[in-house]
């Protein structure tokens, strides 16, 4: 079985894979926590789902929080033993092809959501991510990784607007019943998540008007639930998409350690 750990800003998933994804679950991103905290918390996650440490033959971390990424690793370590956890970045075939001004500055999670997106839909594809951040991004008709936005996030958004004017109150992001609100809340939450839906469908216009032709739009993250049914394109919901590239990086990469 794979141990396949996704490390972000916000929220670290971890998942089980086997012949399928077995399971995943979301743990609080935390850097002050140490590699036993960790090694704890996958233990109870893992046990939860009747799942053995013992029974763990392979392990792999994307990460964009620098600072937590050793401690991951050396907590995998300590919960199976004789595993040392492959990390997505330079040194690991990927398969993909990044057309970008400097490829080392590529984030793990973008890699990985496009490994997965080319293994799974084919190109040309554009990955929308909804996480602390949104990026959406393009593998073209030749399957070339060739860019993308980077867009703050939903709940990053909903915070700066909270934080920042004195009279606007935090609200859920629960979906309102209409786009043109008669109160605050509402109006609140037709902004964020309405508005966040409008923009998804505006960038995949500028994107196709750009390349030219249609693509297939891949959507996943946390909040990809709430916004994606709001959009007007017809975009795949694939929240077991970062899972599903690092199990292909992990299986590109396992004889050659």
């Amino acid at each position: 079985m794979l141990l396949a750990i996704d490390m972000g800003n916000t929220n670290i998933e971890v998942g089980v894979i086997d012949e399928d994804i077995l399971f995943t679950e979301r743990i609080s991103t935390d850097i002050e926590k140490t590699e036993l905290e960790y090694a704890v918390i996958l233990k109870t996650v893992m046990e939860i789902h009747g799942v053995e440490p013992s029974g763990v033959t392979g392990s792999i971390i994307s990460s964009v929080v620098p600072p937590l990424t050793h401690i991951m690793k050396q907590a995998v370590r300590k919960l199976c033993k004789n595993i040392d956890p492959m990390v997505v970045g330079a040194g690991l075939e990927t398969g993909l092809n990044i057309k970008i001004d400097d490829p080392r500055t590529m984030g793990a999670d973008l890699v990985v959501d496009s490994v997965a997106a080319l293994d799974e839909y084919g190109a040309p594809s554009i990955v929308v991510d909804m996480g602390t951040a949104t990026t959406i991004t393009v593998i073209d008709k030749n399957r070339d990784y060739v860019g993308g936005v980077i867009i703050p996030g939903v709940r990053t958004s909903l915070e700066a607007l909270v934080s920042n004017t004195s009279q606007l109150p935090r609200v859920s992001l629960s979906s309102p019943d209409k786009y043109i609100c008669t109160n605050t809340v509402e109006s609140m939450k037709s902004g964020i998540i309405n508005g966040q839906a409008a923009m998804v469908d505006g960038m995949i216009e500028r994107f196709e008007g750009e390349l030219g032709y249609r693509t297939t739009v891949v959507a996943t993250g946390g909040l990809s639930k709430v916004i994606i049914p709001k959009c007007r394109h017809e975009i795949i919901l694939d929240n077991a998409l970062m899972m599903k590239g690092l199990r292909v990086i992990y299986g590109m990469n396992k004889d050659v350690r």
